[in-house]
């Protein structure tokens, strides 16, 4: 946690900002889907590394807190059958933080209280977990929901830690509410909640117990690269598009900068978890790997010495464990039947000093595929030397049809050595633009939601178009080689200059075609 998160970005930032920009143009343009990050998947952490035995420096420690008066009219979805009272806090950095206090009316006193952490969004509204907040309080606690920061929390920019510290703050508002017992307020978290309550767990003894939803035990970048790819397979794809493509994309992307703390394990931190853990999982979560995952809670868990955890699965539930009709794609409004009133008999055995011994209960769950795991590009294949790459094929292919533009234009025009030149020039722009273009496409409607387009033979048509786009490239570059090599002697110096760089464009472009897939079945 040593630098700010108003750091300038490094080199890897802007050349992933360059590539981003280069590639999403036409894709962002068809698309109005967000990022293949979706809004409640666990997917980007702080580019610091994120220690629980680092202690929060107490300029970063959520103080000042303040309790506001009850608000005069209640948010937007609370039920008259719950009392609710704004409250402001002091997140991580000293940042002013607000929320929302949502109590039984007419609550005895001593009662248990919440806090409950946002899953992966900037700036994410309280009024997102209004359901569960609703759903919770009428189990008799007081739960606070508040407003996730924007401030520090970007592409870019994301700790883990800084958002552990406005939990906290928001932890310290609702011990002090009147009739909440401040011995007994835990934390809940959904997703990439489920990174931030465990770094919380871990730094305060002021947390009760911990619930859990939808909770990633594995990398982010790990977990990432499997929501999306299990999203094309479940649309029928498989091959180079998932098993080279697909990766390679998040792999150059984090190296860039753009995906922060990608290999991030949280292990080490769960296993310092020293409360009562409740983990819940949709039997259809599509966003985290709900075999998984649960295994690597239990083992860390354990390892701390912690045996008071409690995991179960909902069945037909999605991420969220809210109902699903169609396996986990579309989330209902409704939590799955008996969610809250699990959460809120288990929060009032562990608060009345009965914490449970480990069990796991529920359906299986279901996942089609295993994840994979993610290693750090090495230097060859690297943000930098991609976008060099890049760079280089687009210039090669691009000068041979400007000069012959520029030529004309003169009036200067000669016929072209060979039509395969023409070929490479064409065919070889249009696999690169199209690729990247249609896997920016993927990477902003991946996950559960990928809609890859018509599939042929487990390939979408769209991918088998480039592909072929990448063959005819290859032929053509050979047979440019050889008529050159043929007439070798009668070609002018200029042209040979221009040839030269269009054959350097279409060296490369082979190694370029075979790593992202496109030579590839």
């Amino acid at each position: 946690m040593r630098r700010s998160p108003l750091a300038p970005l490094g080199l890897r930032a802007v050349v992933a900002t360059i590539v981003l920009c280069l590639l999403a143009g036409p894709a962002a343009a068809a698309s109005a889907a967000p990022v293949a990050a979706p809004a409640a998947a666990p997917s980007i952490t702080d580019p610091r590394p994120v220690s629980d035995e680092t202690v929060t420096p107490a300029a970063l420690a959520p103080v000042a807190l303040t309790v506001a008066a009850p608000a005069v009219a209640a948010p937007p979805g609370v039920p008259p059958d719950l009392a609710a009272t704004e409250v402001s806090f002091r997140g991580g950095g000293g940042l002013a933080m607000r929320g929302t206090v949502l109590s039984p009316t007419g609550a005895e006193a001593a009662r248990p209280g919440m806090v409950l952490v946002h899953g992966a969004g900037t700036g994410t509204p309280r009024e997102k977990l209004m359901g569960e907040a609703v759903a919770f309080a009428r189990q008799g606690m007081s739960v606070l929901i508040y407003d996730k920061r924007s401030e520090g929390y970007s592409l870019f920019e994301r700790s883990y830690s800084l958002l552990a510290d406005d939990a906290i703050g928001a932890l310290a508002v609702l011990r002090s509410q009147p009739g909440v017992d401040p011995a007994k307020v835990g934390m809940w978290g959904l997703s990439e909640g489920g990174w931030v309550v465990p770094v919380a767990a871990a730094r305060s003894d002021d947390i009760a117990f911990v619930v859990l939803v939808g909770a990633n035990g594995l990398p982010p970048l790990r977990q990432q690269t499997w929501a999306v790819a299990a999203g094309l397979r479940k649309a029928g794809v498989s091959g180079s598009l998932i098993d080279r493509a697909e990766f390679n994309l998040y792999r150059t992307i984090a190296d860039g900068g753009m995906f922060p703390e990608p290999y991030y394990d949280p292990a080490p931190t769960i296993a310092k978890m020293r409360r009562p853990v409740l983990g819940i999982w949709g039997t259809h979560d599509l966003l985290t790997p709900p075999e998984e995952s649960p295994p690597i809670f239990a083992r860390a868990l354990e390892q701390g010495g912690n045996e008071h955890y409690t995991f179960r699965f909902f069945a037909g539930a999605d991420h969220a464990a809210h109902q699903s009709p169609d396996g986990g794609v579309t989330r209902s409004p409704e939590l799955a039947p008996g969610y809250a009133e699990l959460v809120g008999s288990w929060v009032g055995e562990v608060t009345a000093g009965r914490p449970p011994a480990a069990g796991t209960s529920g359906p299986a769950p279901v996942q089609a595929s295993r994840t994979v795991p993610v290693n750090p590009p090495a230097a060859w294949e690297s943000a930098p030397v991609q976008l060099a790459v890049l760079l280089l094929i687009l210039v090669a292919f691009t000068a041979y049809p400007v000069v012959a533009l520029a030529r004309r234009l003169r009036g200067r025009s000669r016929p072209p050595l060979t039509r395969a030149a023409r070929l490479l020039s064409a065919a070889g722009l249009a696999a690169v633009l199209g690729s990247f273009c249609y896997l920016t496409y993927l990477m902003m409607t991946g996950g559960k939601l990928a809609a890859p387009g018509p599939v042929v033979a487990e390939r979408p048509v769209p991918w088998l178009a480039l592909q072929a786009l990448a063959a005819v490239s290859v032929v053509a570059a050979v047979l440019t080689a050889l008529a050159w090599r043929r007439a070798r002697s009668s070609v002018p110096r200029g042209e040979r200059v221009r040839l030269g760089l269009l054959l350097a464009g279409g060296v490369a472009f082979v190694p370029w075609a075979l790593y992202w897939g496109l030579l590839l079945p």
